[in-house]
């Protein structure tokens, strides 16, 4: 398996999380208070308002995971520039293209809608490449920081604080929206993101840094791409990436196209109903915290395809007219959704952690984000093509209307079902069965909260 068993921080004999290490959720939460508005559902919306089409919608959904690409290239540099160097300065470049960002909606005079759609696109394409080039150091300097016994606490207190941030950055933007501000409503949304980015430079400057260690690939001469990505137990975790990808990727980008067209809602109710979402991102330290060290990330991954499944379900039904999309269908399964992102993000990594070996880890983790998030960028493409071909057309059978969202969402609940076997195929040492983390859930959670209450 894995020769990987130390860390640069109080090495493998905890686990907690070593102190000092606050900046990094404070640095989380601001991250993620930046790229929210303008990689999420405010850039859909304005796009959308910009006369955008379906596949247009998966190019912006799918070119931040794309650009990922260039981890490849990249890693190779990480050990002779360091960690915080690197990544300070891919992250100082995205924040400039956000400033940028700000100022595209306030050429309305003197821009048409399409050239102001093709220069936010030519901007987030800027944005998304430093994030790629960058981004590959982070999971190596994660690795040196964190010991492996605290991985699964670190991983969901960082997805605890940035959904905290997301939530509050799509609840402001939902309320910019609908308040009213015509020409202004994008830029201040825009310009929010951008300050946001600016503030977490200084914080993520008090990140520890810590030097690349010695053993590791340096860079000089050629990759084995291909054997390293060969490595059988990190081979199998490839194949649920690219599942889960496929399932989850533009999901978010077409449940925002389905609210706005098919169920007509208000901009800004719809921003705040997937601000909603990261609610069941901030109950994820509850329902993974210490049990994903101590169960394993396998049995975690195979419940967030379980509720994969029931969330494509819940949007087929609501999409073929068996069920009103009114708020008591859309907030359970925009809570489910954002809880199934952060639980698959903190088992994911994880695991990949765990897998990767130490020699050559930068490609290992490349090739881990590369294959992961190309997965992740094409699915939204394909989806929006396969919705612009649809169109306008739909059928009724046996009382259900199938039209281009409930195509999509029969697909996309699908494609969890093959991510589910997946998972079980997946090699984990000392990993526990599903059953047991659903039993764990299901009647010991309550009976501890139950003896809690009573007393018995």
């Amino acid at each position: 398996m894995s020769d990987s068993t130390t860390a640069a921080v109080s090495p493998g004999a905890t686990d907690e999380i070593p102190a000092g290490l606050s900046a990094l959720y404070w640095f989380s939460a601001f991250n993620a208070l930046s790229f929210q508005p303008v990689l999420n559902s405010p850039m859909v919306l304005y796009a959308k308002s910009l006369g955008a089409s379906a596949t247009v919608l998966g190019i912006l959904a799918g070119m931040m995971p794309l650009l990922v690409i260039a981890n490849l290239p990249a890693a190779r540099f990480i050990n002779r520039i360091g960690y915080q160097r690197f990544v300070l300065a891919g992250w100082s470049t995205r924040v400039g293209f956000v400033f940028l960002m700000a100022l595209v909606p306030m050429t309305v005079g003197f821009l048409d809608n399409p050239t102001r759609l093709v220069l936010i696109l030519a901007l987030l394409f800027g944005f998304n490449l430093f994030r790629g080039i960058s981004s590959s150091a982070w999971l190596p300097w994660i690795m040196e920081l964190i010991p492996i016994p605290a991985r699964g606490r670190h991983f969901t207190r960082d997805q605890f604080c940035a959904n905290g941030a997301s939530m509050m950055a799509l609840a402001y933007s939902g309320w910019v929206l609908g308040s009213g501000l015509g020409v202004w409503r994008f830029p201040l949304v825009f310009l929010f993101a951008a300050i946001a980015g600016a503030i977490s430079l200084p914080i993520l400057r008090r990140i520890p840094d810590v030097p690349p260690p010695r053993d590791t690939d340096t860079g000089v001469g050629p990759v084995p791409w291909l054997a390293l990505a060969s490595h059988p137990p990190f081979r199998k975790l490839l194949r649920v990436n690219v599942a889960w990808s496929l399932a989850y990727g533009g999901l978010t980008t077409f449940v925002v196209k389905y609210l706005k067209d098919g169920a007509d809602l208000r901009e800004d109710v719809i921003l705040y109903y997937v601000s909603f979402s990261f609610i069941g991102g901030l109950a994820s330290p509850w329902l993974a915290g210490p049990r994903l060290d101590r169960l394993g990330s396998k049995p975690m991954l195979q419940l967030t395809m379980v509720i994969g499944f029931l969330i494509g379900t819940g949007w087929w039904l609501a999409a073929s007219g068996c069920i009103f999309p009114g708020v008591r269908l859309v907030l359970p399964l925009m809570g489910l959704l954002g809880l199934v992102n952060a639980l698959f993000s903190a088992s994911n990594n994880r695991l990949a952690l765990q897998l990767a070996p130490r020699i050559a880890r930068n490609h290992f983790f490349a090739i881990f984000m590369v294959v992961w998030q190309i997965t992740l960028g094409l699915s939204p493409v394909g989806w929006g093509l396969l919705l612009d071909a649809i169109g306008g057309r739909s059928v009724s059978v046996l009382g259900l209307d199938w039209n281009r969202y409930t195509v999509y969402f029969a697909l996309v609940a699908t494609s969890y079902v093959g991510a589910f076997a997946l998972c079980r195929r997946l090699e984990e040492p000392r990993a526990a069965e599903v059953h047991h983390l659903v039993r764990e859930l299901i009647i010991q959670e309550p009976r501890r909260w139950w003896s809690l209450v009573t007393g018995r």
